[in-house]
């Protein structure tokens, strides 16, 4: 059985070497300087690894917490809840939370565009410090609407982080660096996930007496970043272009770069602003009715419906079921679930490391080809386990594939894309539109998925298959590359892809642009 200090012994032994090989790696190639590596890891350890957490906080102690809840009910009415009441209110506490981050993706625009990409980041720790405090309250106060509320709030939280994040580190990094941290964010988001669930053990705070703690901790990192964030640059671009502060961009820019030399950059985003200053910024509404955007919107709706329709939750959902079909007893599935974050994690690291290697669109081909494979087979396998002995571990081998392919593609890249095909007036609008098809995605599967499984039991993932097969075959059509090149250059690829190739009255971001060259 594997014990909570054998995992961290592991993840030590993994994680250390790679992050200091990635570390080394890009500072002698790559310019990754002390200071854009610390607001990196701080932006993405107070914000993303939140979003993680809180994903999987609730799930180790929800026995205990129903348990609270009906007691609570009890203690007040003198009666107990039945077990449908019970079910929903349930529902309710888990189902906030990407309610929650709906509503802060629709937070996004206002936010970065009055704050800044780090003052939204500052300010949106308010919905992880208020709701960390109320939950920790939550059993002394005999309230479980706290619970509710909290959830709802951190929610918000994750929301506006999941979006804000590689916005922020998007308009930090150099372009040769852009990949390898843009997918940073989805490394915490993982590594939360997986220190939840460690922490989640029944052997650490998931009982009676330790559940309040294990929801209050998510707000150690918020503090922290309150703490440090302030004292690291905001994006430059945000600077030159929207507050129209040459000084703060390039002092920003010389900061995180390590040498007073930044003219070539300061120049490429001086050329970016040139060319959207007749448009100003643009809304959601304008978003969808320009031509010049057209395919980078219907791009970044297939790849954040994809990376959550395709089936991720599902897994998960089924995870436990294979591992007890395959014998392993019920008081270990909670370790064996630890183990498969721990994959999670690592591979979350390998694409870190390939990102820039590879690119972006053979991660995604990559990624969502083998979670189609693992769909397909693990459809056969459970349909036949009764019948074959062996299937089980075929299931099990399938759950790991299945995590691996989308720790790959799937996950990190669609929110790193977001930054790299839409320029600074769109970007924000952008983020919002992919955010709220992300949430609502993901609150739809997290609906309909319990009654989908009853209906079609082990043919659920062929659902999964086919919407893995369909967005396979958008990526392979219309996705471009966009490692190595500047916002302008990819721009450049979708004007062709748009149909735009003149300067128009409302040409939008593609004003004073020369005409693409190259796809």
């Amino acid at each position: 059985m594997l014990l909570t200090g054998k995992l961290w012994e592991m993840l030590a032994y993994v994680l250390l070497p790679l992050l200091y090989l990635l570390v080394r790696k890009h500072i002698n190639r790559a310019r990754l300087t002390l200071v854009l590596a610390i607001a990196t890891l701080i932006s993405a350890f107070g914000s993303s690894f939140q979003y993680g957490y809180n994903v999987s906080a609730v799930n180790s102690p929800s026995e205990i917490m129903k348990q609270f809840y009906n007691n609570t009910f009890n203690e007040r009415t003198g009666e107990f809840m039945d077990e449908y009441s019970l079910t929903l209110l349930w529902s309710v506490t888990v189902s906030m939370f990407p309610f929650g981050g709906f509503v802060g993706s629709l937070l996004v625009g206002p936010l970065v565009n009055k704050f800044g990409r780090k003052g939204a980041l500052l300010f949106n720790n308010i919905f992880s410090v208020v709701p960390a405090l109320l939950m920790g309250c939550s059993e002394v106060a005999r309230s479980y609407e706290l619970i509710i509320v909290s959830r709802l709030l951190v929610g918000i939280c994750a929301g506006v982080s999941s979006n804000v994040v590689p916005m922020y580190l998007g308009e930090l990094a150099p372009k040769n660096l852009r990949g390898a941290l843009g997918v940073v964010p989805q490394l915490f988001i993982t590594i939360g996930i997986l220190v939840a669930q460690l922490v989640g053990l029944r052997s650490a705070l998931a009982n009676e007496t330790g559940w309040p703690i294990l929801l209050a901790l998510t707000g150690i990192p918020a503090v922290l970043q309150l703490l440090i964030l302030p004292f690291f640059p905001e994006s430059p671009r945000y600077l030159l272009i929207q507050k129209k502060d040459s000084d703060a961009a390039r002092k920003a820019l010389q900061k995180l770069r390590g040498w007073d030399d930044v003219d070539t950059e300061m120049l490429e985003i001086q050329q970016e602003d040139e060319a959207e200053k007749a448009e100003g910024f643009i809304s959601v509404w304008k978003l969808f009715l320009l031509r010049p955007l057209r395919w980078q919107l219907i791009s970044i709706i297939v790849l954040m419906g994809g990376q959550q329709l395709s089936g991720v939750n599902a897994i998960y959902y089924y995870a436990d079921q294979i591992y007890l079909s395959a014998g392993v007893a019920s008081n270990d599935v909670q370790y064996v679930t630890a183990g498969t974050g721990a994959v999670n994690v690592v591979m979350t690291i390998v694409t870190v490391f390939v990102v820039e290697l590879w690119g972006r669109r053979l991660l995604l081909l990559l990624g969502f080809s083998i979670c189609l494979s693992a769909c397909v087979v693990i459809t056969i396998a459970l349909a036949l386990q009764d019948q074959v002995s062996w299937m089980p571990y075929i299931s099990i081998t399938c759950v790991i594939v299945y995590v691996i392919g989308h720790a790959v593609g799937p996950s990190p890249i669609p929110a790193l894309y977001i930054t790299e095909i839409f320029l600074q007036s769109s970007r924000p609008a952008a983020y919002m539109v992919g955010g709220s098809v992300h949430w609502l995605s993901n609150f739809t599967v997290g609906l309909i998925f319990p009654f989908i499984q009853i209906g079609l039991g082990p043919y659920s993932f062929i659902i999964f298959a086919v919407i893995c097969l369909l967005t396979t075959i958008y990526i392979s059509l219309v996705v471009p590359e966009t490692k190595g090149r500047s916002f302008i250059e990819i721009n450049q690829i979708f004007a062709k892809k748009n149909k735009v190739s003149d300067v128009h009255l409302e040409k939008e971001e593609l004003k004073d642009l020369p005409l693409p060259t190259a796809l």
